[in-house]
């Protein structure tokens, strides 16, 4: 059984959640490798409607072991409640999840230097949610982090803790002019955080070691992010981005397994395009059509209520996606919300300063500039999201899947209507093909 990498393909939001909530009757182990609590994955059973921030969206499945990576920054009061919330309608996540000892901490400080930074940014705010998500990512990068594994250690954690509170708490003033009576107390932070310690230090392990065993031993293990590619720090439309890898690369680093140890790459891709923040976007649709998606797609952000950008299919934007995670299969989902649109529009390209482009240019600003190239499908009468085969779907539906599927140059592996599992129709099983089938 092979190491699945599962990947938004386009700025997040595709329906990951769904698709590895799917997936996961088929593994032994799920494993959440970049990002933090910004996130949400959705997942509806039955008329339960669960949202995840932290634990990975297995945690629904019986018997399936859980693991935050090391790839993940970990803000213990969000991780805790998340706990206590699975309790309280009944999933116990004791004995099957673990969180590496080298994820880093988001703390209290993290937060207020997000958003004085926000602040200075102007018209360049890049719209984060405020978490301290990128602080804590810039202090790992900068070696001042503090990692799980240092909250199980008392006094080295006070050490390190009383360094970092000092350093920015001369950074707030001097830099944002913060006054001395919101600054930040070593020793206030110090016992929230240990009773944090108390509560998670049974979770807390070399969650490396226990991937690789899992894989030694030819378990299904599932590898799942918590962005999309356009919102990966390297590859997506800096500055407008997240601050970790979520790219399918991101699944190694992140978790701590060799390259060679991952067999197919599944990307998840809505039938059209969303974006939440701020940031280049070709087809966005600021009109009554872009109202209708976000209306028929319910496209409210699962972690801030935020609406959501809306437009039109970007082949152009998913191509460049399945060459850098050299994703093998798409899970396309929302096809349903495409119902009783007349006419469908497909971005096959784009025209910039009078030369048409069929690549996704790195710079934002040019990005800006790009006017998209549509290509006019007909639209479908009635609803999708009962179908069982897709044989069963309106021509006019068939033939905009595979014009998509000619357009990106990989096949659709699983096609998502609506929200519930049984919404899904499986055409191949990811987990029994490799990367070159």
């Amino acid at each position: 059984m092979p190491g699945l990498v599962v990947v938004g393909a386009q700025w997040g939001d595709e329906g990951k959640g769904k698709i590895v909530d799917l997936l996961t009757g088929q593994a032994a182990m799920v494993v959440r490798y970049q990002g933090g609590h910004n996130a949400g994955h959705t997942v509806v059973i039955g008329k339960q409607e669960f949202v995840l921030h932290l634990i990975p969206s297995g945690v629904l499945r019986e018997g399936v072991s859980c693991l935050i990576g090391n790839g993940v920054v970990v803000d213990p009061a969000a991780l805790v409640a998340e706990i206590d919330a699975l309790a309280a309608r009944g999933v116990s996540v004791d004995g099957r999840f673990h969180i590496s000892d080298r994820a880093h901490l988001i703390l209290p400080y993290h937060r207020a230097v997000e958003r004085e930074a926000e602040k200075l940014k102007g018209t360049r705010k890049i719209g984060t949610t405020g978490r301290g998500i990128g602080p804590a990512y810039g202090d790992k990068a900068a070696r001042v982090g503090i990692r799980m594994g240092t909250l199980l250690d008392p006094a080295l954690f006070r050490k390190v803790l009383t360094t970092n509170v000092e350093s920015i708490n001369y950074f707030l003033t001097q830099l944002y002019n913060i006054p001395a009576a919101e600054l930040f107390d070593v020793d206030t932070i110090y016992d929230e955080y240990i009773q944090y310690a108390e509560r998670l230090k049974p979770y807390i392990r070399d969650t490396a070691m226990l991937v690789n065993d899992a894989l030694d031993r030819r378990e299904a293990v599932l590898f799942e992010g918590a962005q999309g590619t356009h919102l990966d720090v390297d590859y997506g439309t800096y500055p407008f981005v997240t601050s970790s890898s979520a790219t399918a690369g991101g699944a190694c680093t992140g978790t701590g397994v060799g390259p060679s140890r991952i067999d197919r790459i599944l990307g998840i891709v809505k039938a059209y395009t969303t974006r939440v923040g701020s940031g280049p976007f070709p087809t966005e649709l600021e009109d009554a059509t872009g109202e209708r998606l976000r209306a028929q797609g319910g496209e409210f952000g699962a972690t801030t209520g935020r609406p959501r950008r809306c437009g039109w299919f970007d082949a152009v934007a998913v191509r460049y996606s399945v060459r850098i995670n050299d994703i093998a299969g798409i899970a396309l989902t929302k096809l349903d919300v495409l119902d009783g649109f007349d006419t469908l529009l497909i971005c096959t390209g784009y025209r910039y300063k009078g030369v048409v482009i069929d690549y996704f240019p790195s710079e934002p600003s040019v990005l800006d500039e790009v006017e998209p190239i549509y290509e006019e499908m007909p639209g479908w009468a009635g609803s999708v999201a009962a179908i069982n085969t897709v044989a069963d779907l309106p021509k006019e539906a068939q033939a905009y899947m595979d014009r998509l599927v000619e357009l990106i140059g990989v096949p659709v592996d699983l096609l998502s209507f609506g929200v519930r599992r049984e919404q899904t129709v499986q055409l191949t099983n990811p987990f029994t093909l490799s990367s070159r089938s």
